[in-house]
């Protein structure tokens, strides 16, 4: 590893740039993040949308309205450095015409929280709120938030499925003049986005018309809405150059990584893939539910999560692809990733959601099943290669497994966290790893140069 920078350490970039957050979930912030970012695309600009934490699903949506990929930002997870590095890059490279962030949960749910990014990089913010069953205490509730803290800058209020001119009026005359509404947008269905059990519907199952008509109508939303007139004036802000750890080129040259990619393995973060090809890696993508096999040129495989749950009859009835994983974990010499969903596939048998048994890989002996709370929170997975960060988000639990190689550390208690299992060459657990954390360990992951775990400081 070697430190380097793009530029000089002096150098910046300006460009315009919004953090959108809310006070809770579920007040509509992907859904106006990636129309306001299907808006400014039609006007002509170049976005860049970053996601504040760990979150699979929400730049599925962003990522279709932006038309561009969507970084995820955590300053835990990936440091300050390293965000601070994407930021200037999106500007820098990818000549962003104005940078989109969308926050997490609530305005300061988190350690770190959105305000915290939001306050570290001097982006502004701008608060969406559900006003369905409020009208002047939502300007109440905005200026306590504002006033909160005073080391960031909010700048206004979108205020979201208002039930009338009148009713949007009530919150907008409520709010101080230094806190203005900047679009106040109508109760429609036609921008409603489905939920299930992890979040937001994947855009491959919603269908892509569904999806277009979506981000068109929100975007005429926000236009009718007159957001435009307050994008157009946002300052710019001051992007720095960093610098950072980059990995070897030809840390992984000559290796073939098979990614499964479908309806039931999707949660991959886009600076995973970056980082691969970076190492010097090829890349390629295969269905566990539509192909007979491992594409025959990879050497590794990762297996990332998903919702195999929702998929595990044509998971299981797929035998061919079955036994093309198995011979490939059998020869020895192949690395195998499995996190969260890929866990699951890589067990015996799934009892999925209507208590359906259903046979699987049987890479490790266990079971899953769809039978729990939550697993959420940030941890920091121990493998024999080194200490990757990462993140656990899961409504599964497993029995039956093999005693764990080790347990992930979580960030904030010392209860053991997720285990992590060695299996010959199979690395399996809950646990998604953010691969930037320690890109030395996961180059030395997918080249097959396990370490001896005796030997390993963890």
């Amino acid at each position: 590893m070697e430190k380097y920078e793009q530029a000089a350490a002096s150098s910046a970039c300006y460009c315009p740039a919004l953090f959108l957050a809310a006070p809770a979930s579920g007040q509509g912030k992907t859904t106006i993040t990636a129309s306001l970012a299907r808006l400014l695309h039609r006007n002509g600009k170049t976005v860049r949308i970053f996601k504040f934490g760990p979150d699979y699903l929400d730049p599925q949506i962003l990522e279709k309205g932006s038309k561009t990929p969507v970084v995820q930002l955590d300053l835990w997870m990936a440091g300050e450095e390293w965000c601070r590095q994407q930021l200037y890059r999106a500007v820098a490279e990818y000549e962003a015409d104005i940078i989109l962030v969308e926050g997490a949960m609530g305005l300061f749910d988190g350690t770190p929280s959105s305000a915290d990014l939001a306050a570290k990089f001097g982006i502004p913010v701008a608060l969406i709120m559900d006003v369905r069953a409020m009208a002047q205490t939502a300007a109440a509730i905005a200026v306590g938030l504002r006033n909160y803290r005073d080391d960031f800058d909010m700048i206004g209020v979108i205020a979201n499925k208002c039930g009338s001119n009148y009713h949007a009026k009530l919150v907008g005359d409520a709010l101080p003049d230094d806190l203005p509404l900047l679009a106040a947008l109508k109760r429609t269905d036609a921008v409603q986005l489905p939920e299930r059990h992890l979040g937001l519907v994947q855009p491959s199952e919603q269908g892509e018309d569904f999806i277009e008509k979506c981000l068109e109508a929100g975007a005429d939303l926000l236009e009718e809405a007159g957001i435009m007139t307050h994008i157009d004036n946002l300052k710019d802000v001051c992007f720095q150059s960093q610098l950072i750890d980059t990995p070897r080129c030809d840390a992984l040259a000559g290796v073939t990584i098979a990614i499964a990619h479908d309806e039931a393995f999707s949660f991959t973060y886009t600076a995973n893939i970056t980082l691969l090809k970076d190492m010097g890696a090829s890349v390629c993508f295969f269905s566990p539910i539509k192909d007979d096999f491992i594409p025959s040129q990879a050497n590794a495989l990762w297996l990332p999560g998903g919702y195999p749950e929702l998929h595990a009859k044509e998971l299981s009835e797929n035998t061919n692809m079955l036994t093309s994983i198995r011979s490939f974990h059998k020869e020895g010499n192949h690395p195998i990733l499995a996190e969260c969903g890929g866990f699951l596939y890589c067990m015996d048998t799934l009892i999925d959601l209507d208590d359906n048994s259903w046979p699987l890989a049987a890479l490790m002996p266990g079971m899953g099943s769809m039978k729990n709370k939550a697993g959420v929170g940030m941890q920091t997975a121990s493998l024999p290669e080194g200490k990757v960060r990462a993140h656990a988000f899961h409504r599964s639990k497993s029995s039956g497994t093999p005693e764990p190689f080790s347990n992930g550390i979580r960030q904030r208690s010392a209860y053991p966290g997720e285990a992590v299992y060695r299996q010959g060459s199979l690395t399996a657990t809950y646990l998604h790893l953010f691969f930037p954390s320690n890109a030395e360990a996961m180059s030395r992951l997918f080249s097959g140069k396990f370490l001896d775990a005796a030997e390993t400081e963890l």
